[in-house]
């Protein structure tokens, strides 16, 4: 990617097989693989998947949907994820689904999202992923949006809430906004996840990431492990980031 950033996610595409991972996914991977799994985290992953559907997005909203639909269609190989499609658009529109596991069905409902002229809501969607993680473990939220439109002290509060609930966010930022730039790092490096570009010349790398993150979430390190043997290239890579194996396989 052209004049990419080292603070943003992670894969080079120079040519060779080489990959830049970020710190703030370095640190996440290696708190993952010392994290026990313990018997209710052996059931399927949860995943809290965020959309900001405002009308600055239309343009490139069917792409991002067939990006983001692929993550879902792999983890159903692997026993499963159960995931909670939102997003916000319009006036104070927001909208949370079900918690679903067929890959299908979620398609079907991200499809039927269509973008609307609105305000952001990202705290909105921080503090839902916080209530939800009241009433059942989440493993990991993703956040896909391209421009920041609230207090950024407001938002880091809502962020550190979530990890003291141990969600890591990993956001995918559409766009050039260097402001929204800013607020999405804080809010990843607060919750312990990760930031990244979501544009048309890394599709193929986002999209091999967003695998990754919702494998890792459904079936931890043997998951992961597996889809990179399987499928090699960056996934593969970025499993290798991983410290050695603990105990208890995570």
């Amino acid at each position: 990617m052209a004049n990419q950033r080292t603070d943003h996610l992670p894969l080079s595409s120079k040519g060779s097989k080489e990959i830049s991972t970020s710190d703030e996914v370095d640190r996440f991977l290696a708190r993952a693989a010392r994290t026990p799994l313990s018997t209710e985290r052996q059931g399927r992953g949860r995943l809290l998947f965020a959309m900001d559907a405002t009308a600055s997005r239309e343009r490139t909203w069917d792409r991002a949907c067939h990006i983001q639909g692929e993550m879902f269609t792999v983890t159903d190989a692997i026993g499963g994820l159960s995931v909670q499609l939102c997003h916000y658009r319009g006036f104070h529109e927001f909208e949370a689904g079900p918690w679903l596991s067929n890959a299908k069905d979620l398609l079907a409902r991200m499809s039927a999202v269509r973008c609307a002229a609105g305000a952001t809501q990202i705290e909105r969607v921080l503090r839902h992923a916080a209530s939800q993680a009241e009433k059942a473990r989440i493993d990991a939220m993703v956040f896909v949006g391209d421009c920041v439109e609230e207090d950024v002290d407001r938002l880091c509060a809502a962020a550190g809430v979530l990890r003291l609930h141990s969600i890591p966010v990993f956001i995918f930022h559409e766009g050039y906004d260097p402001s929204a730039e800013r607020a999405f790092g804080e809010i990843a490096r607060l919750t312990g996840g990760a930031c990244c570009r979501f544009d048309a010349s890394s599709a193929a790398e986002l999209r091999d990431l967003l695998r990754a993150v919702a494998t890792y979430a459904a079936g931890g390190r043997l998951a992961l492990k597996a889809l990179g043997k399987r499928e090699g290239g960056a996934i593969r890579l970025l499993e290798h980031s991983l410290p050695p194996p603990t105990r208890t396989g995570r």
